[in-house]
């Protein structure tokens, strides 16, 4: 078991952003003034040794690479990492559409596709499982106008929306080396984004991503009705399920709503956008809420982090 610290210790890895980590640590501090909270400082870390906190909050890495392994030695010494960076940084979006299908949840209909350039040391003898792509039978399955989207990323980065074949083409061929998916369009009368905390508190809230960024939650009432009671309830109940079945305790994930059913289109934000400019006063204050309540629950439970393959090797209790 995890030896109990002192006073618990939070550390946040942050990058730009200032609203959010900043009232974070205003909520953390005027709930529980014991709990140390601070900006962890990297400088040539050692793998033996043990990071000196009880919770680490993940809103970086996924821009600075050389994070990864030090949050990934922190889970190793029992430190809890919001979000997980084992399951972070193997999550990609074609698994996740296959996920979702499996849970019930409706996707759009979702394709692979081989990277447009392969890397320079790949040969054609490397490439003997490649059957190189149908296009023709490509746009009859998903039908047009589809989104090509790499498969990891986010912000709408090397994102198109094409309606024909020819731009479909003419996108994959600006893929380079990415590893791209097809995905149908879904037409949808309401677009509905989940904030979600600790994969159980939901804040399901109108979200127009045809609106200029600052304005897509404030506006989206203007655009879309609101949602039913019931659909609002089903829409709460398959984002929870998601982001248990991805483990993810910080995340946004966003729903398309055809014909009364919510098709689940991206999922994969462990570093959602929490800024307070961008949600607005009320939801910034739930998101802050919520996310200083984890916190303090995690820095406060020794033996709260997940159970790993080497827990047996190294002595470690069986349950949690």
């Amino acid at each position: 078991m995890t030896p109990p610290r002192a006073r618990p210790r939070i550390g946040l890895l942050v990058g730009r952003e200032r609203s959010f980590p900043e009232a974070l640590a205003a909520e953390v501090a005027r709930r529980d003034p014991r709990v140390l909270l601070d900006l962890p400082k990297l400088k040539a870390p050692r793998a033996d040794v043990r990071p000196p906190y009880d919770v680490l909050v993940d809103r970086i890495s996924h821009e600075v690479p050389s994070y990864q392994p030090w949050l990934k030695l922190a889970a190793l010494n029992g430190t809890r990492v919001v979000n997980d960076p084992f399951w972070r940084t193997v999550d990609d979006k074609f698994l996740d559409a296959g996920l979702a299908a499996a849970l019930g949840v409706a996707v759009p209909r979702t394709v692979l596709l081989p990277n447009k350039t392969p890397a320079p040391d790949v040969t054609p003898d490397s490439l003997r499982n490649l059957d190189w792509v149908d296009w023709d039978a490509l746009v009859a399955e998903l039908g047009l106008p589809l989104y090509l989207k790499p498969h990891w990323g986010g912000g709408w980065r090397d994102v198109s929306r094409v309606t024909t074949k020819e731009e479909l083409l003419a996108a994959y061929d600006r893929s380079g080396h990415l590893t791209m998916i097809a995905q149908s369009e879904v037409t949808w009368t309401q677009y509905v984004r989940c904030l979600v905390i600790g994969q159980t508190h939901v804040r399901p809230a109108l979200w127009d991503p045809r609106l200029p960024h600052a304005e897509r939650y404030q506006r989206a009432s203007e655009s879309m009705p609101l949602l039913e009671e019931a659909l609002e309830a089903h829409v709460e109940q398959q984002a929870r399920l998601l982001c248990e079945a991805l483990g993810y305790d910080m995340n946004t994930v966003e729903f398309a709503i055809h014909d009364g059913v919510p098709y689940a289109i991206d999922f994969m934000n462990s570093a959602p956008d929490l800024d307070l400019a961008s949600l607005g006063e009320a939801h910034f204050a739930w998101v802050v809420e919520h996310m200083a309540e984890l916190l303090l629950q995690l820095a406060r439970d020794a033996d709260a982090a997940p159970l790993r393959r080497w827990d047996a090797l190294l002595g470690r209790p069986a349950t949690r």
